[in-house]
């Protein structure tokens, strides 16, 4: 499946690379996304941007590049390193964790323990120098000023406190997200789309003290809700209400409960089922060494098996309280320093997961099986004879009428069997055709993807009809006529 999924993503321009692939097969980690590929990373941008803004999260921007003591503030330029190491026989290179379980980070005994590991590249060469590398990518501004690029979004977001904290009237709990580009030098980045150097981060902080912890009033329209929790050390995931989550102190904190179920609720309408997904609990070992609590929302894979899209951490208050320190800013509310709960998506990776879901190989045709209203392209419209010029004025009337709500196209080239089958093999929810019955009565038809069936409804509709069909408001079959 996996070929036969980005054998598609390549030549219908979902996803193409390594990039510059021009230029000597391109610089593995760098991926380039076509006009369908951005369309569909599109849909799930503004599916988080929603699922952040109803919860009453306010949107933020900030640079790419910050100066080097931001990030030693941070503690990136110490902690965001991983150990590398090279094969003395072909020069393969390696980050030493997807060789050996890391036990120990004292680089002589990570040398001891690759001292028989053989090179998986070449199946003879060995390992015997361990190296840590610092993950962030470094250039100058001006002629030899210093900066980085950002590992993440997060961090600028914190920088940004006191102007937060002044922009909601000095009142907290208040909440915050950041949607763009992150950059990490990943050492030998070998899973696509799912491990880039650059990539596109969208992360929503909410900024809290201490009493609001347990007494936060959102939290109480999701208690009853059902989530997949694997925790930490458990082999498998169980449904469990956030509540009986809470007095179990699975999760220690009613905030942080409703920061979980807040990503859940938007993984789920992203439309993957139940059974793929589940939230595992870091262990001690795992669990970054600003946070008090970490969760992954990880979904199952065919060609990765379960992966993670999505992290929540409990920071409490590492962030606030180091920038405090190194900017010489007093952060503290009421004599406190807040703490911050994370939401942090990475949206390469489900979009990923969406077009291998979306991916169907049957009988009749392979064809994308997207959710309803995450198709890269929402309706096509078809004359059905490219030479009648009165079927073709109204095809492209309502094509501009349907493009100011919808993501559309137009097409009027080859049969409407081939029409048809192109818009399939893209995952296009809906196709229009205009043929010689609209001169007559006033209709078109609707075809709809997943059964292929269609429907007639007037052209007076259309426009109505197709905002319900994919808002999920109506079933196809209800919307007109279904054509036997």
């Amino acid at each position: 499946m996996k070929n036969d999924v980005m054998d598609l993503a390549k030549r219908r321009g979902f996803i193409w690379g390594p990039s510059p692939n021009i230029y000597q097969g391109g610089v593995s980690g760098f991926y380039d996304w076509g006009p369908l590929g951005k369309l569909l990373k599109n849909k799930v941008e503004n599916l988080i941007r929603k699922g952040f803004s109803e919860q009453g999260f306010w949107e933020v921007e900030s640079p790419l590049i910050m100066p080097r003591p931001v990030w030693d503030a941070s503690g990136h330029m110490e902690g965001l390193v991983d150990f590398v190491t090279y094969c003395d026989k072909c020069g393969s290179s390696y980050r030493v964790d997807h060789l050996i379980n890391i036990k120990d980070t004292d680089i002589k005994k990570l040398e001891k323990q690759l001292k028989n590991i053989k090179c998986p590249s070449c199946k003879k060469g060995k390992f015997e120098k361990v190296e840590k590398r610092n993950l962030m990518m470094k250039t100058l501004i001006g002629l030899d000023k210093e900066v980085f690029l950002r590992p993440e979004t997060a961090t600028t977001t914190y920088l940004l406190f006191p102007d937060l904290y002044r922009f909601f009237r000095t009142k907290i709990p208040f909440g915050v997200f950041q949607i763009g580009k992150a950059f990490r030098n990943e050492i030998s980045p070998r899973q696509g789309v799912f491990r880039t150097r650059e990539f596109t981060q969208a992360e929503a902080q909410l900024f809290l003290l201490k009493e609001h912890y347990n007494n936060y009033e959102k939290y109480n329209e999701f208690k009853k809700l059902k989530l997949p929790l694997m925790k930490a050390k458990s082999k498998s995931a169980k449904l469990i209400t956030l509540e009986s989550a809470v007095s179990k102190k699975i999760i220690k904190k009613k905030a942080f409960a409703y920061m979980l179920a807040t990503t859940y609720k938007i993984v789920k309408s992203m439309g993957f089922n139940e059974k793929s997904i589940r939230l595992r609990q870091h262990s001690d070992k795992e669990r970054p060494h600003y946070a008090e609590d970490g969760w992954d929302v990880e979904v199952k894979t065919e060609n990765f098996g379960w992966f993670e899209f999505c992290g929540i951490h409990d920071r409490n208050n590492y962030d606030l309280k180091r920038h405090a320190e190194h900017s010489k800013q007093n952060f503290k509310i009421q004599g406190e320093m807040p703490s911050i709960l994370e939401i942090a998506f990475g949206l390469e990776r489900p979009t990923y997961c969406l077009l291998e879901y979306a991916f169907v190989k049957d009988k009749v045709r392979d064809w994308l099986k997207f959710p309803v209203g995450l198709a890269p392209i929402d309706v096509a419209i078809f004359p059905l004879v490219k030479k009648d010029k009165k079927l073709v004025k109204i095809s492209k009337n309502l094509f501009q009428e349907l493009d100011r709500e919808f993501v559309c196209i137009y097409d009027e080239t080859g049969s409407i069997g081939r029409r048809y089958r192109r818009m399939d093999e893209v995952g296009t929810t809906l196709c229009i055709t205009i043929d010689s019955d609209t001169l007559k009565d006033n209709t078109v038809t609707l075809r709809e993807i997943s059964t292929m069936k269609q429907i007639r409804v007037s052209l007076e509709e259309v426009s109505d009809i197709t905002r319900k069909i994919l808002n999920k408001d109506i079933k196809f079959e209800k919307a007109g006529k279904v054509i036997k």
